[in-house]
């Protein structure tokens, strides 16, 4: 069952045509790549699914992006909700200068969850879901710079899960990681798709090959192909999916 559907959506920075008709369905619980060179809006619409282009000065957008089946951008659609629902990780890793347990602690406090056993049971079930519980269950008080890059990165991770999201948006997670980090995130990610549905944006081909069970290429401001990940990668339609897998663009 399709989780989110964008119909006829277009999206300018001010007279900039960035996102060109886009239509997509993205199914529940899965993980869905966007794949393409720099520039081509994949990061563009990664932000319309929560909303985090409102942030910026003479976006215009037409068109629907609905989740379960209600439009996130008809008048009236409650922005602090929608972002709890869809969680985001950044390219890098960005905790809050705090200590490992207020940095999951700080989304549950902010929606009023305020007694310390109810805190410390989300804090722990987050943690654990985001593979970090047993490296830092003896240090939550200790300041969250005191990790590693990759263990930033999962902590970010627990963070979006600590207020029970239903989709969790990944912009190019581990391009600031190294390759033994990278492949704990992409491990994490896959464990992840049981609970969550997953948007991840991408430039790594092979990791969108990796954890991905559709990809969605764009050129452009356009999706060019859409499909399932495996077909996309192997067999694409279009000539131009073709060029840039095979390394001749991008």
């Amino acid at each position: 069952m399709a989780l989110i559907q964008i119909e006829k959506l277009n999206l300018y920075y001010s007279e900039f045509h960035a996102l060109k008709n886009i239509r997509m369905d993205i199914q529940e619980k899965s993980i869905t790549a966007f794949i393409g060179p720099s520039g081509c809006g994949k990061s563009t619409l990664l932000r319309t699914l929560n909303r985090m282009n409102d942030t910026i000065k003479g976006v215009r957008i037409e068109g629907s992006v609905a989740i379960s089946g209600k439009n996130i951008y008809e008048s009236g659609a409650g922005v602090e909700t929608l972002r709890k629902n869809v969680g985001m990780v950044f390219q890098q890793p960005n905790p809050f200068p705090k200590s490992i347990y207020d940095n999951v602690a700080y989304g549950p406090r902010i929606h009023g969850t305020t007694r310390k056993a109810e805190l410390d049971e989300i804090v722990e079930k987050s943690l654990r879901s985001a593979a970090l519980w047993d490296e830092v269950k003896d240090y939550l008080k200790k300041s969250a710079y005191g990790l590693s890059g990759g263990q930033q990165q999962r902590l970010c991770i627990a963070r979006a899960l600590a207020v029970s999201p239903q989709i969790l948006l990944m912009d190019e997670p581990t391009s600031a990681l190294d390759p033994i980090s990278t492949l704990k995130i992409e491990e994490l990610i896959q464990e992840l798709k049981d609970n969550y549905t997953i948007v991840i944006v991408t430039h790594n081909m092979q990791q969108a090959a990796r954890v991905s069970s559709q990809t969605a290429f764009f050129l452009n401001g356009e999706v060019v192909e859409f499909a399932d990940t495996v077909k996309l990668f192997s067999n694409p339609e279009d000539q131009r999916t073709e060029d840039y897998i095979t390394g001749r663009f991008g």
